[in-house]
Protein backbone atom coordinates (compact mmCIF):
# COMPACT_ATOMS: atom_id res chain seq x y z
CA UNK A 1 0.00 0.00 0.00
CA UNK A 2 2.90 2.74 0.92
CA UNK A 3 4.35 1.51 -2.19
CA UNK A 4 1.52 2.46 -4.32
CA UNK A 5 1.22 5.64 -2.72
CA UNK A 6 4.60 6.67 -3.22
CA UNK A 7 5.00 5.46 -6.99
CA UNK A 8 1.36 5.76 -8.59
CA UNK A 9 0.51 3.65 -11.92
CA UNK A 10 3.68 4.22 -13.38
CA UNK A 11 3.59 1.22 -16.39
CA UNK A 12 6.50 0.79 -18.98
CA UNK A 13 4.57 0.60 -21.90
CA UNK A 14 6.68 0.80 -25.00
CA UNK A 15 10.17 0.85 -23.28
CA UNK A 16 12.42 -1.51 -24.49
CA UNK A 17 15.58 -3.24 -22.75
CA UNK A 18 18.32 -0.63 -22.35
CA UNK A 19 21.06 -1.44 -24.34
CA UNK A 20 24.53 -2.88 -23.07
CA UNK A 21 27.27 -2.35 -24.57
CA UNK A 22 28.40 -6.28 -23.98
CA UNK A 23 25.06 -7.37 -25.37
CA UNK A 24 23.37 -8.97 -22.37
CA UNK A 25 20.33 -8.29 -21.04
CA UNK A 26 19.85 -5.38 -17.91
CA UNK A 27 17.83 -7.54 -15.27
CA UNK A 28 19.30 -7.96 -11.85
CA UNK A 29 17.96 -10.02 -8.89
CA UNK A 30 19.39 -8.47 -5.49
CA UNK A 31 21.11 -10.95 -4.09
CA UNK A 32 23.76 -11.61 -0.98
CA UNK A 33 21.88 -13.10 2.12
CA UNK A 34 24.55 -15.89 2.54
CA UNK A 35 27.38 -14.40 3.89
CA UNK A 36 25.34 -12.95 6.86
CA UNK A 37 25.10 -15.44 8.56
CA UNK A 38 28.39 -14.97 9.69
CA UNK A 39 28.54 -12.82 13.22
CA UNK A 40 31.63 -11.63 12.11
CA UNK A 41 30.35 -9.80 9.21
CA UNK A 42 27.08 -8.76 10.75
CA UNK A 43 29.80 -6.95 13.53
CA UNK A 44 31.95 -5.33 10.65
CA UNK A 45 28.69 -4.04 8.68
CA UNK A 46 27.00 -3.31 11.98
CA UNK A 47 30.18 -1.20 12.15
CA UNK A 48 29.92 1.08 9.34
CA UNK A 49 26.74 1.32 9.45
CA UNK A 50 26.66 2.94 12.99
CA UNK A 51 29.09 5.11 12.06
CA UNK A 52 27.48 6.07 9.16
CA UNK A 53 24.63 6.61 10.59
CA UNK A 54 26.34 9.70 12.74
CA UNK A 55 26.41 11.76 9.52
CA UNK A 56 24.71 14.91 9.20
CA UNK A 57 23.10 15.63 5.95
CA UNK A 58 23.22 19.23 5.11
CA UNK A 59 21.95 21.14 1.62
CA UNK A 60 24.29 24.41 1.00
CA UNK A 61 24.86 26.87 -1.81
CA UNK A 62 28.30 28.03 -2.26
CA UNK A 63 28.12 31.70 -4.48
CA UNK A 64 31.27 32.71 -6.52
CA UNK A 65 32.77 33.92 -3.91
CA UNK A 66 33.02 30.72 -2.19
CA UNK A 67 31.15 31.86 0.67
CA UNK A 68 29.00 28.75 1.99
CA UNK A 69 25.27 29.24 3.39
CA UNK A 70 22.65 27.16 4.08
CA UNK A 71 19.28 28.23 2.73
CA UNK A 72 15.84 27.58 4.68
CA UNK A 73 14.89 24.51 1.84
CA UNK A 74 13.05 21.49 2.58
CA UNK A 75 15.65 19.43 2.09
CA UNK A 76 17.04 20.75 5.52
CA UNK A 77 14.18 20.29 7.58
CA UNK A 78 13.81 16.39 6.06
CA UNK A 79 17.44 15.48 7.11
CA UNK A 80 17.46 17.21 10.37
CA UNK A 81 15.15 14.73 11.78
CA UNK A 82 12.87 12.71 10.09
CA UNK A 83 13.63 12.14 5.76
CA UNK A 84 10.58 10.28 6.17
CA UNK A 85 7.60 9.54 8.26
CA UNK A 86 8.69 6.03 9.54
CA UNK A 87 12.44 6.85 9.90
CA UNK A 88 15.14 8.95 12.07
CA UNK A 89 17.76 10.15 10.05
CA UNK A 90 19.93 8.00 11.55
CA UNK A 91 17.95 5.04 11.02
CA UNK A 92 17.49 6.08 7.61
CA UNK A 93 21.15 6.36 7.19
CA UNK A 94 22.02 3.20 9.08
CA UNK A 95 19.08 1.30 6.50
CA UNK A 96 21.00 2.45 3.37
CA UNK A 97 24.46 1.27 4.88
CA UNK A 98 23.30 -2.44 5.14
CA UNK A 99 21.41 -2.87 1.89
CA UNK A 100 24.45 -1.44 0.42
CA UNK A 101 26.50 -3.81 2.04
CA UNK A 102 24.18 -6.90 1.50
CA UNK A 103 23.38 -6.43 -2.10
CA UNK A 104 26.04 -3.36 -3.23
CA UNK A 105 23.34 -1.57 -4.26
CA UNK A 106 21.30 0.74 -2.80
CA UNK A 107 18.19 2.53 -4.07
CA UNK A 108 16.08 6.01 -2.49
CA UNK A 109 13.39 7.14 -4.17
CA UNK A 110 12.67 11.07 -3.38
CA UNK A 111 9.29 12.33 -3.20
CA UNK A 112 8.27 16.07 -3.84
CA UNK A 113 5.85 18.25 -5.26
CA UNK A 114 6.29 20.70 -8.03
CA UNK A 115 5.87 24.04 -6.81
CA UNK A 116 5.86 27.48 -9.06
CA UNK A 117 6.47 30.81 -8.23
CA UNK A 118 5.52 34.60 -9.17
CA UNK A 119 8.37 34.48 -12.02
CA UNK A 120 6.66 31.10 -13.28
CA UNK A 121 10.04 29.18 -12.66
CA UNK A 122 8.99 25.30 -10.89
CA UNK A 123 11.56 24.09 -8.27
CA UNK A 124 11.12 20.85 -6.52
CA UNK A 125 9.70 21.20 -2.61
CA UNK A 126 11.26 17.46 -1.31
CA UNK A 127 8.76 15.64 1.50
CA UNK A 128 10.34 12.53 2.01
CA UNK A 129 13.67 9.98 0.95
CA UNK A 130 12.63 6.57 0.83
CA UNK A 131 15.18 3.36 0.88
CA UNK A 132 13.88 0.84 -1.58
CA UNK A 133 14.79 -2.73 -1.25
CA UNK A 134 13.29 -4.75 -4.49
CA UNK A 135 13.68 -8.27 -5.69
CA UNK A 136 14.54 -7.91 -9.12
CA UNK A 137 15.98 -4.92 -11.34
CA UNK A 138 15.21 -4.04 -14.94
CA UNK A 139 16.73 -1.06 -16.69
CA UNK A 140 14.24 -0.05 -19.70
CA UNK A 141 14.88 2.62 -22.08
CA UNK A 142 12.10 4.69 -24.31
CA UNK A 143 12.00 5.78 -28.10
CA UNK A 144 13.90 8.72 -27.10
CA UNK A 145 16.32 6.76 -25.18
CA UNK A 146 16.18 7.92 -21.81
CA UNK A 147 16.38 5.45 -19.05
CA UNK A 148 14.05 3.76 -16.75
CA UNK A 149 13.94 1.45 -13.75
CA UNK A 150 11.40 -1.07 -13.34
CA UNK A 151 11.66 -2.84 -10.07
CA UNK A 152 9.81 -5.84 -8.54
CA UNK A 153 8.90 -5.93 -5.10
CA UNK A 154 7.94 -8.91 -2.65
CA UNK A 155 4.41 -9.57 -2.69
CA UNK A 156 4.05 -8.93 -6.66
CA UNK A 157 4.20 -5.25 -7.01
CA UNK A 158 6.02 -3.70 -9.72
CA UNK A 159 6.76 0.48 -10.89
CA UNK A 160 8.81 2.06 -13.41
CA UNK A 161 10.46 5.10 -12.61
CA UNK A 162 12.62 7.32 -14.40
CA UNK A 163 15.89 6.65 -13.68
CA UNK A 164 16.86 10.26 -13.27
CA UNK A 165 15.08 10.37 -10.01
CA UNK A 166 16.12 7.61 -8.42
CA UNK A 167 19.21 7.62 -6.25
CA UNK A 168 21.50 4.50 -6.89
CA UNK A 169 24.36 4.03 -4.63
CA UNK A 170 26.53 1.41 -5.76
CA UNK A 171 29.50 -0.72 -4.18
CA UNK A 172 32.63 -2.42 -6.01
CA UNK A 173 31.39 -0.68 -9.23
CA UNK A 174 33.64 -2.79 -11.57
CA UNK A 175 32.75 -5.04 -14.34
CA UNK A 176 28.64 -4.14 -14.71
CA UNK A 177 27.99 -1.06 -16.59
CA UNK A 178 24.93 -0.21 -14.30
CA UNK A 179 25.16 -2.13 -11.22
CA UNK A 180 27.88 -2.76 -8.02
CA UNK A 181 28.80 -5.79 -7.33
CA UNK A 182 30.06 -8.70 -10.49
CA UNK A 183 29.23 -9.24 -13.63
CA UNK A 184 25.74 -10.35 -12.98
CA UNK A 185 25.08 -7.09 -10.85
CA UNK A 186 25.11 -9.18 -7.60
CA UNK A 187 27.78 -9.07 -4.69
CA UNK A 188 30.83 -11.22 -5.56
CA UNK A 189 31.06 -12.84 -2.33
CA UNK A 190 32.95 -15.82 -3.98
CA UNK A 191 36.70 -15.18 -2.07
CA UNK A 192 34.91 -14.21 1.19
CA UNK A 193 32.71 -17.04 1.35
CA UNK A 194 36.34 -19.30 1.59
CA UNK A 195 37.20 -17.80 4.69
CA UNK A 196 34.05 -18.18 6.23
CA UNK A 197 33.58 -21.65 5.82
CA UNK A 198 37.17 -22.03 7.09
CA UNK A 199 36.02 -20.02 10.03
CA UNK A 200 32.50 -22.00 10.36
CA UNK A 201 34.19 -25.37 9.92
CA UNK A 202 36.93 -24.13 12.86
CA UNK A 203 34.13 -22.36 15.29
CA UNK A 204 32.38 -25.74 14.48
CA UNK A 205 34.96 -28.34 15.21
CA UNK A 206 35.78 -25.68 18.99
CA UNK A 207 32.12 -26.48 19.90
CA UNK A 208 32.59 -30.52 19.10
CA UNK A 209 36.04 -30.41 20.84
CA UNK A 210 34.62 -28.86 24.25
CA UNK A 211 31.90 -31.59 23.82
CA UNK A 212 33.61 -34.40 23.54
CA UNK A 213 36.06 -33.89 26.72
CA UNK A 214 33.37 -33.35 28.91
CA UNK A 215 31.01 -36.68 27.59
CA UNK A 216 33.06 -39.86 27.90
CA UNK A 217 35.69 -39.39 30.95
CA UNK A 218 36.78 -43.30 30.80
CA UNK A 219 35.27 -46.85 30.54
CA UNK A 220 34.68 -49.56 32.93
CA UNK A 221 35.91 -53.08 31.93
CA UNK A 222 34.51 -55.79 33.53
CA UNK A 223 36.60 -59.27 32.65
CA UNK A 224 33.43 -61.40 32.50
CA UNK A 225 30.55 -62.04 29.88
CA UNK A 226 27.40 -60.20 30.94
CA UNK A 227 24.07 -59.92 29.53
CA UNK A 228 22.08 -56.34 28.67
CA UNK A 229 20.58 -56.76 32.30
CA UNK A 230 23.83 -57.08 34.25
CA UNK A 231 25.48 -54.55 32.66
CA UNK A 232 22.77 -52.42 33.62
CA UNK A 233 22.96 -53.44 36.83
CA UNK A 234 27.03 -52.87 36.70
CA UNK A 235 26.79 -49.50 35.29
CA UNK A 236 24.04 -48.36 38.10
CA UNK A 237 26.57 -49.93 40.67
CA UNK A 238 29.41 -48.03 39.20
CA UNK A 239 27.86 -45.27 39.12
CA UNK A 240 26.38 -44.84 42.77
CA UNK A 241 30.01 -45.75 43.90
CA UNK A 242 31.01 -42.76 42.62
CA UNK A 243 28.46 -40.51 43.88
CA UNK A 244 28.51 -41.91 46.96
CA UNK A 245 32.60 -41.68 47.46
CA UNK A 246 33.20 -38.66 49.41
CA UNK A 247 37.05 -39.22 49.73
CA UNK A 248 37.58 -38.78 45.71
CA UNK A 249 38.94 -42.29 46.09
CA UNK A 250 36.68 -45.47 44.43
CA UNK A 251 36.24 -48.44 45.83
CA UNK A 252 35.42 -51.43 43.43
CA UNK A 253 35.83 -55.24 44.06
CA UNK A 254 37.53 -57.29 41.41
CA UNK A 255 35.31 -57.64 39.14
CA UNK A 256 35.67 -53.77 37.33
CA UNK A 257 38.35 -52.21 36.46
CA UNK A 258 38.01 -48.63 35.55
CA UNK A 259 40.12 -46.92 32.35
CA UNK A 260 40.15 -43.44 32.21
CA UNK A 261 40.32 -41.53 28.83
CA UNK A 262 42.93 -38.63 29.02
CA UNK A 263 41.08 -36.55 26.05
CA UNK A 264 43.03 -33.60 24.38
CA UNK A 265 40.89 -32.45 21.86
CA UNK A 266 43.07 -30.28 19.47
CA UNK A 267 41.98 -26.68 18.63
CA UNK A 268 43.10 -24.10 16.78
CA UNK A 269 45.79 -21.52 18.35
CA UNK A 270 44.85 -18.38 18.50
CA UNK A 271 46.93 -16.48 16.24
CA UNK A 272 44.79 -19.12 13.43
CA UNK A 273 42.02 -17.60 14.72
CA UNK A 274 42.61 -14.22 14.50
CA UNK A 275 44.54 -14.36 11.13
CA UNK A 276 41.76 -15.86 9.69
CA UNK A 277 38.92 -13.17 11.59
CA UNK A 278 41.08 -10.49 10.28
CA UNK A 279 40.70 -11.38 6.81
CA UNK A 280 36.86 -11.33 7.08
CA UNK A 281 37.66 -7.80 8.78
CA UNK A 282 40.16 -6.58 6.47
CA UNK A 283 36.81 -7.07 3.59
CA UNK A 284 35.06 -4.21 5.06
CA UNK A 285 37.89 -2.64 5.63
CA UNK A 286 36.82 -2.43 9.57
CA UNK A 287 40.07 -3.04 11.67
CA UNK A 288 39.79 -5.08 15.12
CA UNK A 289 40.45 -2.09 17.67
CA UNK A 290 37.90 -0.19 15.67
CA UNK A 291 35.27 -3.22 16.29
CA UNK A 292 36.67 -3.32 19.86
CA UNK A 293 36.16 0.50 20.28
CA UNK A 294 39.68 0.64 21.60
CA UNK A 295 41.42 2.42 19.05
CA UNK A 296 43.13 5.90 19.68
CA UNK A 297 42.91 8.93 17.01
CA UNK A 298 45.31 7.97 14.55
CA UNK A 299 43.24 4.44 13.90
CA UNK A 300 40.33 6.25 13.77
CA UNK A 301 41.78 8.78 10.88
CA UNK A 302 42.74 5.74 9.58
CA UNK A 303 39.42 3.90 9.60
CA UNK A 304 37.96 6.68 8.47
CA UNK A 305 39.59 7.42 5.26
CA UNK A 306 40.31 4.42 4.37
CA UNK A 307 36.76 2.93 4.90
CA UNK A 308 33.86 5.63 5.80
CA UNK A 309 35.41 8.61 3.34
CA UNK A 310 34.96 6.58 0.22
CA UNK A 311 31.22 6.30 1.67
CA UNK A 312 30.69 9.63 2.37
CA UNK A 313 32.00 11.36 -0.90
CA UNK A 314 29.70 8.86 -2.37
CA UNK A 315 26.22 9.64 -0.56
CA UNK A 316 26.99 13.69 -0.77
CA UNK A 317 27.92 13.09 -4.66
CA UNK A 318 24.47 10.75 -5.32
CA UNK A 319 22.37 12.45 -3.65
CA UNK A 320 23.18 15.68 -4.96
CA UNK A 321 22.75 14.61 -8.80
CA UNK A 322 19.69 13.54 -8.17
CA UNK A 323 17.44 16.10 -6.09
CA UNK A 324 19.00 19.16 -7.42
CA UNK A 325 18.53 19.73 -11.73
CA UNK A 326 21.47 21.23 -13.70
CA UNK A 327 20.70 24.20 -13.00
CA UNK A 328 20.59 24.28 -9.90
CA UNK A 329 24.26 22.93 -9.55
CA UNK A 330 25.68 25.20 -11.16
CA UNK A 331 24.39 27.47 -9.02
CA UNK A 332 26.73 25.94 -5.93
CA UNK A 333 23.66 24.13 -4.86
CA UNK A 334 24.99 20.39 -3.21
CA UNK A 335 24.19 17.67 -0.31
CA UNK A 336 26.83 17.60 1.85
CA UNK A 337 27.30 14.48 4.78
CA UNK A 338 29.31 16.39 7.58
CA UNK A 339 31.04 14.10 10.11
CA UNK A 340 29.71 14.26 13.57
CA UNK A 341 31.72 17.02 15.47
CA UNK A 342 34.72 15.19 15.67
CA UNK A 343 33.83 13.36 19.09
CA UNK A 344 35.68 10.70 18.42
CA UNK A 345 38.87 12.97 19.55
CA UNK A 346 40.29 12.28 23.14
CA UNK A 347 40.36 15.08 25.84
CA UNK A 348 43.60 15.96 24.48
CA UNK A 349 43.14 16.12 21.14
CA UNK A 350 39.71 18.33 21.35
CA UNK A 351 41.97 20.73 23.66
CA UNK A 352 44.60 20.84 21.12
CA UNK A 353 42.28 21.44 18.39
CA UNK A 354 40.69 24.22 20.82
CA UNK A 355 43.54 25.70 20.89
CA UNK A 356 44.68 26.16 17.30
CA UNK A 357 41.51 26.57 15.90
CA UNK A 358 40.65 28.65 18.59
CA UNK A 359 43.87 30.94 18.11
CA UNK A 360 42.45 31.00 14.58
CA UNK A 361 39.15 32.26 15.37
CA UNK A 362 37.57 29.59 12.78
CA UNK A 363 35.25 28.19 15.93
CA UNK A 364 32.59 30.29 17.92
CA UNK A 365 32.06 29.89 21.98
CA UNK A 366 29.54 27.14 21.47
CA UNK A 367 31.19 25.48 18.75
CA UNK A 368 34.32 24.88 21.15
CA UNK A 369 31.73 23.99 23.98
CA UNK A 370 30.01 21.25 22.04
CA UNK A 371 32.94 19.66 20.70
CA UNK A 372 34.05 19.47 24.48
CA UNK A 373 30.36 17.87 25.27
CA UNK A 374 28.63 21.03 26.68
CA UNK A 375 25.34 22.92 25.63
CA UNK A 376 25.61 26.25 23.83
CA UNK A 377 25.09 29.13 26.36
CA UNK A 378 21.84 30.08 27.77
CA UNK A 379 22.34 33.71 26.81
CA UNK A 380 22.53 33.55 23.29
CA UNK A 381 25.80 35.00 23.41
CA UNK A 382 27.47 31.74 22.03
CA UNK A 383 27.72 32.87 17.84
CA UNK A 384 30.98 35.13 19.35
CA UNK A 385 34.31 34.67 17.42
CA UNK A 386 37.61 35.06 19.14
CA UNK A 387 41.14 35.69 17.84
CA UNK A 388 44.76 35.71 19.40
CA UNK A 389 46.33 38.68 18.72
CA UNK A 390 49.63 36.76 18.22
CA UNK A 391 48.61 36.38 14.78
CA UNK A 392 48.48 39.13 11.91
CA UNK A 393 48.24 39.47 8.68
CA UNK A 394 50.45 38.16 5.76
CA UNK A 395 49.59 41.34 3.68
CA UNK A 396 51.26 44.00 6.25
CA UNK A 397 53.73 41.15 8.30
CA UNK A 398 56.92 43.14 6.10
CA UNK A 399 55.26 46.97 7.69
CA UNK A 400 55.11 45.41 10.85
CA UNK A 401 58.39 43.65 11.24
CA UNK A 402 60.51 46.97 9.71
CA UNK A 403 58.39 49.44 12.10
CA UNK A 404 59.31 47.16 15.38
CA UNK A 405 62.70 47.19 13.61
CA UNK A 406 62.02 51.21 13.44
CA UNK A 407 61.41 51.72 17.53
CA UNK A 408 63.92 49.25 18.77
CA UNK A 409 66.73 51.32 16.98
CA UNK A 410 65.77 54.65 17.79
CA UNK A 411 65.66 53.48 21.03
CA UNK A 412 69.22 52.30 21.13
CA UNK A 413 70.10 55.71 19.63
CA UNK A 414 68.66 57.44 22.74
CA UNK A 415 70.13 55.42 24.87
CA UNK A 416 73.68 56.41 23.54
Amino acid sequence: MLLDSLFGNKNNNNMTYAKMVDGSYPIFSQFGNNIYASDVVQMAIDCIATEISKLQPRHIRTNSKGIQTVPNSSLNRLFKFSPNPMMTTRDFLEKIIWQLYMNYNAFIYPTFDLVTDTQGNTTRDYTGFYPLNPTTVTFLQDETGKMFVKMDFLGGNNFTLAYADVIHLRKKFSVNEIMGGGRNGQPDNAALLKVLTINDTITDGLGKAIKTSLSIRGILKIPTMLDDEKQVAERKRFETAMSNSESGILVQDLKGEYVPLNTDPKVVDKDTMAFIQDKILNWYGVPLKILAKNFNDDEYQAFYEGTLEPLVISFGQAFSKTVFTQNELNFGNELIFYQRDMMYLSTASKLKLLDTAGQQGLLTDDQKLNILGYPPLADGSGSRRTISLNYISTEISDDYQLKRAGVKDSQSKEEK
